[in-house]
C-alpha cells in the first residue's frame, strides 16, 4: 500500500473537449443542464431540501464531491427556497496529503468551508489486520467525525456525493456477499436520529459526472488509503457493471430504476408483506353467476 498522495491532473476527455471553443462550451452547458435536471428530480422526489436548511457538503477531493458542490451552489442561486451551503473536508493525515489544495480551491470559489484535522490514517492502519481492506474501519471513523461536526455547526442536512453507480454497486454487494436486498437510499436518517443524509446525485451516472469533471478540470486528490487496494469486493462489482455498460447498454440504468419500483408481493420478505394471511377474495361475483 502506498503512503503518499499525489494530485491527479484531470484526464483529457476527447468527447467532452474539442478544439472549437463554442462547441466545447455548448457541450459543457448541455452536460450541466442534464446534471441539474437529474439532481433537481432527486431533490424533489425525496424532499431533500427545506427552506432555511444548512447543508454540509462533504468534500473529499474526488470528482463526485466536486460535482456535488457545484450543483448545490447552482441550486442555491436558483432554487425557490433559501438554504446555506458549507463545504467540509476531513483531513485524515495521510502521509504526503496536499493540505493546500482544497482550501485554495474553495477560497477561490468563495465558498464557506471547514477543514477537520483528525489522524484517522494511523488509527485505520493500527486496527486493520494485514491483508484486510481498510474501508470498514475508515468509513466508521469518518462517519462519526462528520456527524459530530454537523451538529457542531448546526447543519440540518449532510450531503454526500454518491451517484447511481454507487447505488447499484451497493445493491449487488449486499446481494452477492450479504444475502440482502438492500441498496443505498437517497435520503437517510442516521442511526442516532440526529442527522439527515441526502444524496443529490442519486439519479446521475458516474460517466456523466466524469464528463463534468473533465470540463471543469477539478484538482482531483485520490484516496490512496483505499484506492490502492486490490482486494476490494466493490472493485469487482464495478468492473462487472462496466462490462454490462459495454455489452448491454441501459442495463445498469434499469437496475437503478428498479430500486424505486418495488413490488413487495412479488418478493419474499414476510416482515414486509403478509404472505401467511393472504386469502382468496371470495366476495367477488363472477359475471357468469348473474342470472
Amino acid at each position: 500500500m502506498t503512503s503518499s498522495v499525489e494530485i491527479h491532473a484531470p484526464t483529457e476527455n476527447l468527447r467532452s473537449r474539442t478544439s472549437d471553443p463554442r462547441k466545447n462550451q455548448y457541450e459543457k452547458n448541455k452536460c450541466h443542464k442534464k446534471l441539474r435536471k437529474l439532481v433537481g428530480e432527486a431533490l424533489t422526489d425525496f424532499g431533500m431540501l427545506e427552506n432555511g436548511d444548512k447543508v454540509m457538503v462533504c468534500l473529499s477531493g474526488g470528482k463526485d464531491s466536486y460535482t456535488l458542490l457545484d450543483l448545490m451552489l447552482s441550486f442555491q442561486q436558483h432554487a425557490p427556497i433559501h438554504f446555506d451551503v458549507v463545504a467540509v473536508n476531513l483531513d485524515q493525515k495521510q502521509p504526503g496529503f496536499p493540505e493546500h489544495v482544497l482550501p485554495a480551491y474553495l477560497t477561490e470559489l468563495g465558498v464557506n468551508f471547514d477543514v477537520i484535522e483528525q489522524d484517522t490514517y494511523s488509527v485505520v492502519q493500527a486496527l486493520t489486520p494485514e491483508g484486510k481492506t481498510t474501508c470498514p474501519v475508515c468509513s466508521r471513523l469518518r462517519r462519526g467525525i462528520l456527524y459530530s461536526h454537523a451538529k457542531k455547526i448546526g447543519a440540518t442536512k449532510i450531503a454526500l456525493g454518491h451517484h447511481l453507480d454507487d447505488v447499484v454497486e451497493t445493491l449487488m454487494l449486499n446481494m452477492f456477499y450479504g444475502a440482502k436486498l438492500k441498496a443505498m437510499p437517497a435520503k437517510l436518517r442516521s442511526d442516532d436520529g440526529q442527522n439527515i443524509l441526502i444524496r443529490p446525485l442519486y439519479y446521475c451516472r458516474e460517466s456523466l459526472i466524469q464528463r463534468w469533471s473533465d470540463f471543469r478540470q477539478f484538482p482531483i486528490i485520490p484516496c490512496n488509503l483505499c484506492g490502492s487496494q486490490d482486494n476490494l469486493q466493490r472493485q469487482v462489482i464495478k468492473e462487472m457493471l462496466a462490462d454490462w455498460d459495454r455489452s448491454h447498454p441501459g442495463r445498469v440504468d434499469n437496475i437503478g430504476r428498479s430500486i424505486n419500483n418495488v413490488t413487495l408481493s412479488h418478493l419474499g420478505d414476510r416482515a414486509l408483506f403478509d404472505f401467511a394471511g393472504l386469502k382468496a377474495d371470495c366476495s367477488r361475483i363472477d359475471a357468469l353467476q348473474i342470472d
